[in-house]
């Protein structure tokens, strides 16, 4: 079982959530107290997990969790809910990397992912996340927008047996309620890559992962290379290699397909400045009565 699916287990599912994704984390700028005494680095693992509630109305969360050196357990630390998040920061908008900052209503926390390629996988599942639940939020809204109104005008017809003046109560009260209604702000997603936010995604959501998925492998790789036992080291050093040799053709693939898609957008662009000219030359030669530019 994988680090994911232990958190899942352990914290999420007891609390009837599910996790969509989880990044590990370091802060960029550690929080010291001189007061306090401040233990080596190391003493626990900090991850940033998405979760979303099973029951509806669906909630979307956003929790800290951390396990303690010497322990297996995962710890709830903090949560917050999607309405508490107030912007996303990237950091940098024009290549992989892995620091970003995420801003609540009471916190600011800068964090440095394990990898970019980790942190890549969150901001855009987070990101997507975070679009179905307002589209959700404003689909439910308006459908109970609706009913208010059949209500009311039911309540209305009910009610005008004689002349009067004055609006029906139910009338009244929603549109008090629409008054009061203040709709939440939607968190700010800044500096972050397009291929993030975009809608075409999938591709580079595989190649996150597996990108992903090789860091961890040279990470344990190279842990086990520092205390390899007798007969071991030959058969690790071999298993490095062969992850970086993975991980340059990986990286290779993944230039390939990013020049391949900048291309087809350019190609795109041409050919509209191409329809665009052709339509133009028509309607011209029509204007001017010119049978030899006539297209037909």
């Amino acid at each position: 079982m994988n680090i994911q699916s232990a958190i899942n287990k352990e914290v999420f599912i007891p609390r009837n959530e599910r996790m969509l994704v989880s990044v590990e984390v370091q802060r960029r700028k550690r929080k010291r107290m001189s007061f306090l005494p401040t233990g080596a680095r190391g003493d626990y693992t900090t991850f940033i997990c998405v979760s979303v509630t099973n029951t509806r109305p669906h909630q979307l969360l956003i929790t800290k969790v951390k396990r303690f050196g010497g322990s297996l357990s995962f710890t709830r630390r903090s949560q917050w809910t999607v309405e508490q998040l107030r912007q996303v920061n990237g950091i940098n908008p024009n290549k992989d990397s892995p620091e970003f900052d995420l801003v609540f209503d009471n916190a600011v926390d800068q964090w440095v992912a394990s990898s970019s390629a980790e942190k890549c996988i969150f901001i855009q599942i987070l990101y997507h996340a975070c679009q179905t639940y307002w589209e959700g939020k404003t689909g439910n809204l308006g459908k109970s927008g609706k009913l208010g109104k059949r209500r009311a005008s039911h309540g209305a017809h009910q009610v005008s047996t004689g002349p009067s003046d004055s609006p029906p109560a139910s009338s009244r009260t929603l549109k008090a309620r629409r008054k009061s209604y203040v709709s939440p702000k939607q968190a700010e997603f800044i500096n972050c890559q397009s291929k993030l936010t975009g809608d075409a995604c999938t591709m580079n959501l595989v190649i996150y992962r597996c990108k992903a998925f090789l860091n961890r492998m040279k990470n344990m790789m190279v842990a086990n290379q520092r205390s390899p036992g007798r007969g071991q080291s030959g058969r690790v050093a071999g298993s490095t290699n062969v992850v970086q040799r993975m991980n340059v053709a990986l990286g290779e693939r993944g230039d390939r397909l990013t020049r391949a898609e900048d291309k087809t957008v350019e190609l795109m662009h041409k050919a509209q400045q191409f329809a665009d000219t052709a339509h133009k030359v028509e309607v011209s030669a029509q204007t001017e009565g010119c049978p030899a530019l006539r297209l037909n």
